[in-house]
């Protein structure tokens, strides 16, 4: 039993992490209805710049994840600007084949800077090993994952759900020209959300740096988990990804410890088994816009 649920609190941290780093790409293509396949590299440039901060500068830990989502975020809306937001009206294929274009350009800008040795964040003292608890093995580092999640998805939901510019950006998705004729600066909400996006990503790199390991195919070997975050869960509301994210990260933690030559195929089973069930996601519209 206790490894159980040792195996549940990892899959839960699991699933938080994969939320987080999920959780923009949820943003721009389920409010804003744009395929960006580039997200993995956002979430790889803020894993670099809190690995070179922590490993090469001497910064701490906590002071260098801010940094990681701000220079993510700075990073995504100089690029929302200059390229992005000339492809917001276009189909989902020229979104798709320009993304993934940049997904293969960022991955040989960063094998050539930082090379293509495998990246780990050296972590405080304080956040290495774990305790039990009643028998269970709590990791210390995966419980401040769980803990930073949890708020940032309470906190996600509520500026969706609660507050004007929630309103505002749910408007100028369903009719910018409507949205714009009620006053609201459609493309400076774009670039806003756009921003705050790939912010996510960069923090959900650096924290996910030292579980998943970075390397310059970082974005290449995990655009199908963020993928499959948002298909399964549905790209219309943050539920659906979050309550997907658990329910990946659990089934994939548990299929490689219990059945380890198919661990690997255990979350595409789920997918699979869930998109026949719903084929809109969990929380997806019965009907697409």
């Amino acid at each position: 039993m206790t490894s159980v649920l040792t195996n549940l609190f990892d899959g839960v941290a699991y699933g938080m992490l994969l939320f987080v780093l999920a959780c923009g790409l949820a943003v721009t293509l389920g409010l804003m209805n744009f395929v960006n396949l580039a997200h993995g590299a956002f979430a790889m440039a803020g894993g670099y710049v809190c690995a070179v901060l922590v490993n090469q500068s001497g910064w701490p830990f906590f002071a260098a994840l801010p940094l990681a989502f701000v220079a993510s975020a700075a990073t995504g809306i100089v690029f929302e600007r200059a390229l992005y937001r000339h492809l917001y009206t276009r189909g989902h294929l020229d979104q798709v084949l320009f993304s993934i274009g940049l997904v293969f350009m960022s991955v040989a800008a960063v094998d050539y800077i930082m090379g293509s040795s495998r990246v780990f964040i050296k972590l405080p003292a304080a956040l290495e090993g774990q305790f039990d608890v009643f028998g269970v093995g709590i990791g210390r580092y995966r419980l401040m994952i769980v803990v930073i999640c949890g708020l940032l998805t309470v906190a996600l939901q509520l500026v969706l759900a609660r507050t004007r510019f929630g309103s505002r950006l749910r408007a100028a998705v369903d009719d910018p020209r409507a949205a714009s004729g009620l006053g609201i600066n459609v493309p400076q909400v774009f670039a806003f959300t756009f921003a705050f996006g790939c912010g996510l990503a960069g923090l959900g790199g650096a924290l996910s740096a030292e579980i998943l390991g970075l390397d310059p195919y970082f974005p290449l070997k995990f655009m199908i988990y963020f993928l499959i975050v948002v298909t399964v869960g549905g790209s219309s509301s943050i539920t659906g990804p979050f309550l997907a994210s658990l329910l990946l990260g659990i089934g994939d933690v548990a299929g490689k410890y219990y059945v380890p030559k198919m661990g690997p195929f255990v979350i595409y089973t789920i997918m699979i088994v869930i998109l026949i069930w719903r084929p809109n996601g969990l929380f997806g519209r019965t009907a697409a816009r």
